[in-house]
C-alpha cells in the first residue's frame, strides 16, 4: 500500500493558566500534550488513535489539520509539510471535530454553497454533490431549515458533508460518533466504511473499542501523548481482546493505576 502521511516525532505543549493549575490540582507551569509523536497512514485505509481523554487525540489531529502548529517534528500528508505547506494540506484534507459549531441562523444549503466555494468547487460539481451528498444523509428535507431548528444528529452531518464538500483523500476525523444516537452513529460509521472502499485515507480519534474493532485497518494507542502500541489489530492485541490489551498497556505505562 502507498503511504500517504507520515508522522514524524510531533510534540506540542500548552502554558497552564492559574484556573487550569487549580483544576488540574498542579503547580506545573506548562503540560506536554504530545510527546514526540511517530506513525504513517496508508493510501485507502482507516487509522485509528485510541485513547483516553487527555491522552493527546485531538492535539494531534488539529496539528495534522495545522489549526496549531507544532513545537517540534512534523507530518507530510500527500507530499505536503503541516510547518512549511500548511495551505497546500488544508486543500487534501477535510476535518470534523464534535466541536465544529455552525452558525444557528444559517441553512444547509447556504453553507454547502458557501464552503464549496471556499474550496474553489465549481458550481456544476457542486450542484451534483450536494444533490448526492444531501439525499445520502437526509438532508435534503431540511435543506432550507436553519441550524438552530436542526437536531442533534442532523448537525452533525451536516458538519460531515460540509467536511467534504471538495471530496479530500485525506479525512481526519475527532470522535465521530460522539454524542449521537446510534441511528446516526450508523449512519456514519457506513459511510467511513464507503469512503475507505473509495480509495479515502481516514484518520479518526477515538476512546470507543467497538468502533475501532470495527472500522479500523490499523490502530495505535496513544497515552500520555506519546504512542504505546501501534499496527494491525491483531499485531497490537497479541491474543487479547482489545479492550483487554488496552488496559494492559495502560497498566504497564501508568504504574498499575486505571
Amino acid at each position: 500500500m502507498n503511504e500517504i502521511l507520515r508522522v514524524e516525532s510531533l510534540s506540542k505543549t500548552f502554558k497552564l493558566s492559574r484556573k487550569q493549575q487549580k483544576i488540574e490540582r498542579t503547580n506545573r507551569k506548562e503540560i506536554l500534550a504530545v510527546d514526540n509523536l511517530s506513525f504513517t497512514a496508508n493510501q485507502g485505509e482507516i487509522f485509528g488513535l485510541l485513547g483516553p481523554n487527555g491522552a493527546g487525540k485531538t492535539t494531534t489531529l488539529r496539528m495534522l489539520s495545522t489549526l496549531i502548529r507544532p513545537d517540534s517534528g512534523d507530518a507530510i500528508l500527500d507530499g505536503c509539510s503541516v510547518v512549511n505547506q500548511p495551505e497546500q494540506v488544508r486543500g487534501k484534507i477535510g476535518f470534523l471535530t464534535s466541536e465544529l459549531k455552525l452558525e444557528d441562523f444559517f441553512t444547509p444549503n447556504y453553507l454547502f454553497d458557501f464552503f464549496s466555494q471556499l474550496h474553489h468547487v465549481d458550481e456544476v460539481t457542486m450542484r451534483q454533490r450536494k444533490q448526492q451528498m444531501f439525499n445520502r444523509f437526509g438532508i435534503d428535507k431540511f435543506a432550507e431549515v436553519k441550524v438552530a431548528n436542526l437536531s442533534t444528529g442532523m448537525k452533525q452531518k451536516l458538519s460531515l458533508v460540509i467536511s467534504l464538500v471538495h471530496a479530500p483523500d485525506i479525512i481526519i476525523f475527532d470522535e465521530p460518533t460522539n454524542g449521537l444516537d446510534v441511528l446516526t452513529a450508523r449512519t456514519v460509521t457506513d459511510y467511513l466504511q464507503e469512503l475507505r472502499s473509495e480509495g479515502k485515507t481516514i484518520i479518526l480519534s477515538t476512546h470507543i473499542f467497538s468502533l475501532v474493532e470495527r472500522l479500523c485497518d490499523r490502530v495505535g494507542i496513544i497515552i500520555d501523548g506519546r504512542m504505546i502500541a501501534c499496527g494491525t489489530l491483531d499485531e497490537v492485541c497479541n491474543g487479547l481482546s482489545l479492550e483487554d490489551r488496552f488496559f494492559e498497556i495502560y497498566k504497564e505505562v501508568k504504574g498499575g493505576e486505571e
